[in-house]
């Protein structure tokens, strides 16, 4: 599957707004989550209609578009060959009393992305660590630490030492997330931290960022009676990833699936919108395609 598969990386360089519809407490717009964790997530879905708008006006060949992307219609319709699952939650940015913020992630987060890894034909580590609710684990000269503690959020972590898993991750992540930027590499592996499972799903849903909205009545120059709301949003600097695979192509054009990585998914980071607010400056990412060790 190796060959045939690519993992693709969203970096969010500001809060990114994926909605789910009208929400029951007091967010009246989350964002979309996965029902077992509870974790966030980016739809497949959405990364690939903004992916094809991308080269849509890049003006690219349409019997390119229309055999990765698919194209509607009763009669003249086809499914897309480029096949994208849910981008998962790899790194949340969390506040930190030292360092400004860390990039934060827990155990399971990780079996998960080294499964995806294992299947686009990456080499990775394994996750054998195993802690306490208040500890971590920080990467060698991490900037987030003072006299062996973290403070993330309002919650005070002590640090223990592991077998060297901590600083292989944030090695392989850095790389992938930043391929040709040693600055952000080293500020990544400065700033990443492997929490317990339980503290990480607690700030999953306490870390987002929830701002308060009104509408203006253009008349009056007033709040509209009624229109306040709470938007949920990932914070910037959110890493989250998933698999993209090339089925055959369904178009009848006679597309090879390497012309469609080639031209899709190609090395240099995609410059995207996803997701709803794009007028207030939200849902601005990186996204990043890499292949596999000796691919």
């Amino acid at each position: 599957m190796a060959s045939n598969t690519r993992m693709y990386w969203i970096h969010a360089i500001t809060p990114l707004h994926i909605g789910s519809g009208r929400g029951v407490g007091f967010i009246d717009l989350p964002i979309m989550r996965e029902k077992v964790t509870n974790w966030p997530l980016v739809p497949g879905s959405a990364v690939k209609g903004v992916m094809r708008e991308h080269f849509v006006r890049k003006s690219t060949d349409d019997k390119l578009i229309n055999a990765a992307f698919g194209m509607g219609g009763d009669d003249m319709g086809n499914a897309g060959a480029l096949v994208l699952s849910d981008a998962r939650i790899v790194c949340l940015p969390v506040r930190s009393l030292y360092g400004t913020f860390a990039f934060a992630a827990c155990p399971l987060v990780l079996e998960r992305l080294k499964r995806d890894l294992d299947a686009a034909g990456h080499k990775s580590g394994p996750v054998d660590i195993s802690f306490e609710d208040d500890e971590v684990v920080v990467a060698t000269g991490s900037k987030v630490e003072r006299n062996g503690n973290v403070f993330l959020e309002d919650l005070d972590f002590s640090i223990i030492t592991d077998n060297g898993e901590t600083n292989e991750w944030a090695g392989l992540l850095a790389g992938l997330l930043f391929p040709n930027d040693s600055v952000w590499q080293g500020i990544f592996k400065e700033r990443f931290v492997i929490m317990s499972n339980n503290c990480f799903g607690f700030l999953s849903e306490t870390g987002t960022e929830v701002n308060a909205r009104i509408k203006i009545d253009q008349e009056k120059k007033i709040v509209v009676g009624g229109a306040l709301w709470y938007e949920e949003s990932l914070p910037s600097e959110t890493v989250l990833a998933g698999l993209v695979w090339c089925d055959r192509d369904y178009s009848n054009n006679g597309v090879k699936q390497e012309k469609i990585f080639d031209e899709f998914c190609k090395k240099e980071a995609l410059n995207l919108q996803v997701g709803g607010k794009a007028t207030i400056g939200k849902g601005r990412v990186r996204c990043i395609f890499t292949k596999g060790d000796g691919e």
